[in-house]
């Protein structure tokens, strides 16, 4: 099989066609034969997980089924694993111990999964670009001149590069969907509080309180395929420790089984930045085909938050956020402010949720242009190039923050290259707690029209 999806190896598994321990190896020989140019599992623990491929083999043996029972992933470096650093980038954060795993880690070897290393991020996850001090550059399958993404973009990377079936990564702005969309891969930034964010905090800080969720920050799956993305979802999503004690997660079915019955605005312009005509074209057509195969498509809606509204307010936000940690003197946001902006935020929530009583799905781009060229200079000072039109870097996350401000489900898929030959995705974005319509959505479009297609040079 071309890439097979964890599904499909699931199914090999528990039919004795393929052992762990094989699928382990060809993992560890993919690595080993293109990380050198690719540099994206820069943290390697491929001892252990041959000892625990064996111990799966051997449960498979004796009749065990669990969802990812031997299935080999690699995450975010982000995220804790005991007995592995986590440094985030940053410099002299190797030697800090790490004694016990993120929680969706511990979710993950729960379900069988075989954690076999970490994968790049920018220094602090601040970036769009997954560079850092400590491990280099990550470069795109794609074209290697090229970024694949940020701050998940080691883990977009080794899914490209046919490394893993799975990876798991986090998303403030656009982590997760901006690097699927470099690579040309897939990815779920849930609803906001699905997945519980304990064990993915800067090195050498607590982790998070039991219950304790970051503000504007999820962790999600990627995968080359949407059906991937339900499994590893189920997988991972729930309330953490201390709320399991009175809640269970029960999500909501997907609106539509059909993609015909689906109701789908679509959005190719922004308020607040040109978006490319390559994104813009490749947006179109499968918008056509999908009035072919029976949705209701429009362009716009009385009832759309104003989406200039919606960054501004996820720029204060975000400030916020990082402004907390920094010294004393720096400018930040009062309380008072604080209160004021996220009273603000409710409002277009309830918005939000009179929009999807008349609408299924929002299609929109995840990035105004395809992957950009490496640009490791101060950060304010880059520029980006839109069909001739320079824009300020920063100004790359207003496609992003639609989804992002009310916590909503946002599925990336691909649709599709451009004229040069680089993979552009879509969003897909529902109502809040309804991730299981934006997959269903995807997973029709894909069953549909297609997805995934590898990096040449990247075939199985």
């Amino acid at each position: 099989m071309n890439h097979p999806t964890a599904r499909d190896l699931v199914a090999a598994l528990q039919g004795r066609q393929v052992s762990a321990v094989e699928l382990l190896d060809r993992s560890i020989e993919r690595i080993e034969r293109f990380d050198g140019q690719v540099n994206a599992v820069v943290v390697r623990d491929f001892e252990r997980a041959r000892g625990a491929a064996a111990a799966a083999d051997a449960a498979l043996a004796r009749g065990e089924r669990r969802p990812l029972l031997g299935i080999p992933v690699t995450v975010k470096e982000a995220f804790n694993v005991a007995g592995l650093p986590t440094t985030w980038g940053i410099p002299g954060t190797e030697k800090i111990p790490v004694g016990e795993d993120a929680v969706v880690v511990r979710r993950l070897k729960a379900a069988g999964a075989i954690v076999l290393g970490k994968t790049n991020v920018p220094t602090h996850l601040a970036d769009w670009q997954s560079f850092n001090p400590l491990y280099g550059t990550t470069r795109n399958p794609w074209d290697l001149e090229r970024t694949p993404g940020g701050s998940s973009g080691g883990s977009a990377a080794a899914l490209a590069a046919g490394y893993v079936p799975l990876e798991f990564g986090t998303d403030l702005g656009g982590s997760l969907r901006v690097p699927a969309h470099c690579c040309g891969v897939f990815a779920h930034k849930p609803s906001h509080g699905l997945v519980p964010m304990r064990g993915n905090a800067p090195p050498g800080t607590p982790s998070l309180s039991v219950g304790a969720d970051i503000d504007l920050a999820v962790i999600g799956p990627m995968a080359r395929s949407a059906d991937d993305l339900a499994l590893a979802l189920d997988v991972i999503a729930g309330p953490d420790d201390a709320e399991a004690v009175a809640y269970r997660l029960a999500l909501p079915p997907a609106r539509h089984a059909a993609l015909g019955d689906f109701r789908v605005l679509v959005l190719d312009a922004h308020p607040g930045v040109p978006t490319s005509n390559a994104v813009r074209s490749s947006l179109q057509h499968l918008c056509d085909r999908l009035d072919r195969a029976g949705c209701k498509i429009g362009r716009a809606s009385p009832l759309l938050p104003d989406l200039g509204r919606v960054a501004s307010l996820w720029g204060q936000l975000m400030w916020a956020l990082f402004s907390a940690d920094m010294p004393g003197n720096a400018p930040g946001m009062s309380h008072r402010d604080w209160i004021h902006a996220d009273r603000a935020r409710l409002g277009i929530a309830h918005q939000w949720r009179r929009f999807f009583e008349a609408w299924d799905v929002i299609l929109c781009p995840v990035m105004p242009t395809p992957a950009f060229a490496h640009d490791h200079g101060e950060m304010h000072a880059r520029r980006l190039q839109v069909d001739g039109r320079s824009i300020a870097y920063e100004a790359q996350s207003a496609w992003s923050s639609i989804a992002t401000l009310t916590g909503l489900p946002s599925t990336a898929m691909p649709i599709g290259l451009s004229d040069d030959g680089l993979p552009i995705d879509m969003q897909i974005i529902g109502p809040r707690l309804e991730d299981r319509t934006t997959l269903a959505f995807a997973q029709q479009v894909e069953h549909a029209f297609g997805g995934f297609v590898p990096p040449p040079g990247y075939a199985a």
